[in-house]
This record gives C-alpha cells, structure tokens and sequence, in this order.
C-alpha cells in the first residue's frame, strides 16, 4: 500500500517532468491553453479553432466576430 509520502512524491516528480523542455526545439508542439488540443492551433489567439469559435460566438475575443459574405 502507498504511504501518503510516496504519493506525494510521485506528485511532485510528475510536475517537474511536465515542465520539462523537449531535448530538441523541433519537439514543442503548440497547444491549445483551453483543452490541450495540438491541431488546428491558431497562434495569435494560442486557442485551437474550436475553442476560438466557442469564444467568438460569446463574444469574449474582443474584434473577432463570426463571418459572413
């Protein structure tokens, strides 16, 4: 059985490798800060298009709005 220490422990290692950088700069991948998604990440906005649609639509990205032609 796990004492509280180890838990803990393990805790503390699982951050510390999270905040790790990659070994090489070609392996950082762009997030999405909302939902973690890696694909269809917009950098300006650092959202993943989904998430930029969702906050477009209510209106909490100042000057973006949906388009229309």
């Amino acid at each position: 059985m796990a004492t509280t220490a180890k838990i803990a422990r393990d805790e503390r290692l699982a951050i510390a490798k999270a905040k790790n950088t990659p070994k090489l700069r070609c392996r950082h991948r762009n997030r999405c800060f909302r939902c973690g998604r890696p694909r269809g990440f917009l950098r300006k906005f650092q959202l993943c298009r989904i998430c930029f649609r969702k906050l477009c639509h209510e209106g909490v990205i100042p000057g973006a709005r949906k388009a229309s032609w």
